[in-house]
């Protein structure tokens, strides 16, 4: 053990002069500046924080892009919405004009309408065309539309004979039957 001391030294003193020794002492201490120098703690500079840095700005504007994206996706879907909004709009307007221009039977009514064709087919051609002429538009579509083809036609005939304002509201009326939707029940049949 001795032996091994004393060749640690031996080869320590011989390696290290003591002229080179306040050299390497004053090159390792150069880098770092110790606590009691009186340089300003600013001046510091620790290559970890400078990654962090660097990587805190690349974070930022990765987040800067994405609230631009998110920006624009914004802006689209708002524009996207207005279209299908305008779209909505034009889809409702266009079935308020098909229900005005198509005359729905309903069930509820078809055993009335069915009296009431019974009734007119049952009357002279004069007759029913004196009462259809009492009636408003929509009543006679479904009341002609509920009769036999032979005597809706007889009917619409002798309507269109008194005179050319009864013969204009004919057609006015068999172009209104051809708009006709039968009863929701006979369309599920």
């Amino acid at each position: 053990m001795l032996l091994g001391g004393l060749l640690f030294f031996g080869t320590t003193a011989a390696l290290l002069k003591p002229s080179q020794l306040p050299a390497i002492t004053a090159a390792s201490t150069a880098d770092v500046p110790h606590p009691g120098s009186n340089e300003p703690s600013w001046k510091f500079r620790n290559p970890e924080m400078d990654q962090w840095i660097v990587e805190i700005k690349r974070e930022k504007e990765a987040l800067n892009l994405r609230e631009q994206q998110l920006k624009d996706l914004e802006t689209r879907l708002n524009a996207e919405r207005q279209e299908l909004s305008v779209v909505t709009q034009a889809v409702n307007q266009m079935q308020v004009d098909f229900d005005k221009n198509v005359v729905r039977l309903s069930a509820q009514d078809s055993d009335n309408l069915k009296r009431q064709a019974k009734l007119l087919s049952a009357m002279s051609p004069e007759g029913a065309a004196a009462t259809l002429g009492q009636m408003n538009d929509d009543d006679v579509v479904r009341i002609l539309f509920t009769m036999k083809a032979d005597d809706a036609s007889i009917a619409l005939d002798t309507l269109s004979k008194g005179g050319k304002e009864q013969a204009k509201r004919a057609a006015t009326i068999i172009e209104r039957m051809r708009h006709t939707l039968p009863p929701s029940a006979a369309l599920n049949k």
